[in-house]
């Protein structure tokens, strides 16, 4: 299976909207969204093309096939209106790897438990952190 891994996002529909293609040309099966949906937060200006409705219609067609966990920006209004669940940081298996999603911005409470799992790779995005192609 093949992964499209995104994240911040922040409202942009411009930039969604290459992150889409992205999926589409790559032939991904599933997008994997690591916080920061809709909203752009108080502390940063306006994205491009900022269009929260817009990533909205774009983004829940395609429900069954995105799996994404909640970032600093995200707000309980935000999953009102998408059609996937915003979860909590959490493990999971992709392509039969350990997997702790997170956005990042509490690298501090990753579960004590996650240096023990075999093989583990942590997933986060965070503006203070590095960006990596990870091949599961």
């Amino acid at each position: 299976m093949k992964y499209l891994i995104i994240s911040d996002i922040h409202g942009s529909a411009k930039y969604l909207k290459l992150a889409l293609q992205a999926y589409d040309d790559l032939k991904c099966d599933k997008i994997i969204i690591l916080g920061d949906i809709l909203y752009h937060g108080p502390r940063n200006d306006l994205p491009e093309e900022y269009a929260p409705k817009e990533c909205i219609a774009l983004l829940n067609p395609l429900s069954s096939n995105i799996e994404a966990v909640c970032g600093n920006c995200d707000a309980e209004v935000d999953q009102m209106v998408l059609s996937f669940k915003i979860d909590t940081p959490h493990f999971t298996s992709l392509n039969g790897k350990d997997v702790y999603l997170t956005h990042g911005h509490h690298l501090d409470l990753v579960p004590d438990n996650a240096n023990i799992v075999n093989n583990l790779i942590t997933i986060y995005d965070f503006n203070y952190h590095k960006k990596d192609e990870i091949k599961l």
